[in-house]
C-alpha cells in the first residue's frame, strides 16, 4: 500500500470505502491514479467477523448520533437509527445480501413514464439504460453476478422452496434464486458459497462480493492506494476560485488532519455525503457544497419496505443457506391498474432467532406475538422492495441542537410515506400472504418497514443544474472537481436493490475521471 503526503494535491481523495467509493478506488488505481480512501470505520476481515447478530451489529453498524423525525414508522421504533449502513471498510458491503438487479429502462424515465404525480419530485434520469448496459456487464463480471457470465444460480434452501411453491400456484413466472455477487462456484481466488446462513452478519466465506477483500486489495496491490481506516471527515476545504482543494479530518488517534487533493469524491452513503456537504459551507458556498439549486438533502429514499412472515405445520429452518438467495420479479414492472406506480420485488429474507424480537413488529406484546417466537422454526419469511417516490420534504438536514464526538451537527432524517408507497406496500403485504397461502401457511404476519440499508437520492442526478447536484457523470454542476460516487446519486430509486448500479455508476465516474484528468480538464 502507498503512503502518500498529506501535502501531495495531484491524488484523487475518495470519501468512503464501499460498493461507490471502494470500486472507484480500485478502477482508478489500476489506471496509474494515486488514490487516499479516507475510510471513518476500521478495517475488518472475514476471519474477524462475529457471526452473533448483536455482537456483529456493534462491530459493523453506524452508530453516532443521528436524529429522526416525519410520520414514518421507523421514526417511532428506531429513532436514533433511520437506517442500518455500516461504518467499517467496505461499507456496507459487509453485511449486504448480495442481490444484484439491473434497473430496468422504464426507471431511468419515471418522470416521462409515471407522469406528474401530486407530491412527489419526479425527474428523468440524465443517463439511459443502454448507456449503462456494457457498465453492468463489467459490475456484473467484476462481482460474479450469478446467471450472468455463465455462473449458475445458487441452490435453493427451503425458505425459496416454500416461496416457490406457492408463487407457482398463483402463476408468477420469473421465480428463482436471484442474481446473487456471491459465488456459486469458485471464481475470482475466492470459495463457493458454503451456506451457512446469517448472511448479514459479515460473509465468513469469501464467497460475497465485498470491496473490503475485492477491490481494496486489489486497489493496494498496484501501489497507488493509501487506505486511512478511522478517519472521520468533517470537512472539504476548496481555494478562492470555488475549486475543491483539501479534506479535513480526525484520525484514529484523535488529531485533526488535512489531505490536499486534486479530486474530491464523496462516497458516505445518502445520509452522511449530504450532511458533509452542508457541514462544508463557506463564505463563497453559504448552503454547503454544491448546493445552489438546494437540492442537497433533498428527496431522500429508502425504497418501499416491509416483510411477511408465514407459519407452516412443519420446519422450515428459513436460517439455514443464503438469506436472499430467492426472489419473484413479476410485480417489478410498471402497471397502473393496480393502483400505483412503479413496481416492487419479493425476495427470501430471514432474520435471526436474536433479531426477529426487535424487528418482526418492535413494541408489540402479548400472547399472539410470543407464539410467533416460539414458532420461530417453522417460519418462512420474504422482504417487500419497491420504488419509492421522491419527495422534496423528505430530507437530511444538519441537527445543530445535537452534537458528535467531534463536535459536528448531526444529521437528521426526515421521512414521509408518499400515498404511493402506502398503496404500493399493502398491495404487496397482500400478494405477499396470498403466496403463503398457497403453499399451506396456518398463519401470516405483516411486518412494518425498518431501518433500511436502502439510502437513496439526497445528491441527485439531473440534466440541469437547478434540477439536481451532479451531472450525468456524478460530477457536481457547482464545483467540476468535486464528484458523489454513491446511492445519493440516484435521481429515483428503482424497485431494485442498489448495489450493483453504485458499482456500474462507480465504474463509468473511473472512466470519466481519468479522461478530465488525462485532459487537465480538472
Amino acid at each position: 500500500m502507498a503512503s502518500i503526503s498529506f501535502n501531495d494535491d495531484s491524488v484523487v481523495v475518495i470519501i468512503g470505502s464501499g460498493a461507490g467509493g471502494g470500486t472507484l478506488a480500485n478502477e482508478l488505481c489500476q489506471k496509474g491514479i494515486k488514490v487516499v480512501v479516507l475510510e471513518a470505520g476500521a478495517r475488518q476481515s472475514p476471519q474477524s467477523f462475529v457471526n452473533d447478530e448483536w455482537k456483529s451489529f456493534g462491530q459493523l453498524a453506524w452508530l453516532d448520533p443521528r436524529t429522526t423525525s416525519g410520520t414514518w414508522r421507523v421514526a417511532k421504533d428506531f429513532s436514533g437509527l433511520p437506517a442500518w449502513i455500516c461504518k467499517t471498510v467496505g461499507g456496507s458491503t459487509t453485511h449486504w445480501a448480495g442481490a444484484s438487479l439491473r434497473f430496468q429502462e422504464h426507471e431511468f424515465r419515471a418522470k416521462t413514464v409515471y407522469g406528474d404525480i401530486k407530491g412527489a419530485n419526479l425527474l428523468d434520469w440524465p443517463i439511459t439504460l443502454s448507456e449503462l448496459e456494457p457498465y453492468y456487464a463489467k459490475a456484473e463480471n467484476k462481482m460474479g453476478v450469478t446467471r450472468t457470465n455463465g455462473i449458475p444460480g445458487l441452490p435453493g434452501n427451503n425458505n425459496f422452496k416454500v416461496m416457490y411453491a406457492g408463487a407457482k400456484k398463483l402463476g408468477y413466472k420469473e421465480v428463482h434464486t436471484g442474481n446473487m455477487a456471491i459465488n456459486s462456484q469458485p471464481r475470482d481466488g475466492r470459495g463457493r458459497c458454503m451456506q451457512l446462513g446469517f448472511c448479514f452478519q459479515g460473509c465468513k466465506s469469501g464467497a460475497k462480493w465485498s470491496t473490503l477483500y475485492t477491490e481494496i486489495p486489489k486497489a493496494e496491490a498496484t501501489g497507488n492506494l493509501d487506505l486511512r481506516p478511522e478517519s472521520h471527515v468533517t470537512r472539504i476545504e476548496h481555494n478562492a476560485k470555488g475549486m475543491v482543494n483539501g479534506v479535513v479530518y480526525f484520525d484514529k488517534d484523535g488529531k485533526e488532519q488535512r489531505q490536499s487533493a486534486r479530486v474530491v469524491c464523496v462516497a458516505g452513503n445518502s445520509i452522511e455525503t449530504p450532511r458533509l456537504l452542508l457541514l462544508s459551507a463557506s463564505n463563497m458556498f453559504r448552503d454547503g457544497l454544491a448546493n445552489s439549486s438546494g437540492q442537497v438533502g433533498r428527496n431522500y429514499m429508502r425504497h418501499m419496505t416491509g416483510s411477511v412472515y408465514a407459519a407452516f405445520k412443519n420446519p422450515v429452518h428459513m436460517y439455514r443457506g443464503t438469506t436472499m438467495a430467492g426472489i419473484i420479479r413479476d410485480e417489478s414492472s410498471h402497471n397502473p391498474k393496480r393502483g400505483f406506480a412503479g413496481g416492487y420485488e419479493m425476495e427470501t429474507l430471514s432474520l435471526g432467532l436474536a433479531f426477529m424480537p426487535a424487528f418482526l413488529d418492535p413494541g408489540a406484546w402479548g400472547a399472539d406475538y410470543a407464539w410467533w417466537m416460539d414458532h420461530y422454526t417453522n417460519l418462512a419469511g420474504m422482504w417487500l422492495v419497491g420504488e419509492d417516490m421522491p419527495r422534496e420534504t423528505n430530507r437530511i438536514t444538519l441537527n445543530n441542537n445535537v452534537k458528535d464526538k467531534w463536535g459536528s451537527p448531526v444529521a437528521n432524517v426526515h421521512f414521509d410515506d408518499h400515498e404511493n408507497d402506502i398503496v404500493m406496500r399493502n398491495h404487496a403485504f397482500t400478494q405477499g400472504e396470498r403466496i403463503y397461502q398457497a403453499a399451506g401457511a396456518i398463519k401470516t404476519y405483516r411486518t412494518p418497514p425498518y431501518p433500511s440499508t436502502h439510502n437513496l437520492g439526497t445528491c441527485r442526478l439531473s440534466a440541469n443544474a437547478r434540477d439536481g447536484v451532479a451531472n450525468k457523470w456524478g460530477q457536481t454542476h457547482d464545483i467540476p472537481n468535486l464528484f458523489i460516487s454513491d446511492g445519493s446519486q440516484f435521481t429515483t430509486g428503482g424497485a431494485e436493490n442498489p448495489t450493483l448500479t453504485i458499482v456500474t455508476l462507480a465504474i463509468r465516474q473511473a472512466d470519466y475521471i481519468a479522461k478530465q484528468m488525462t485532459e487537465r480538464a480538472i
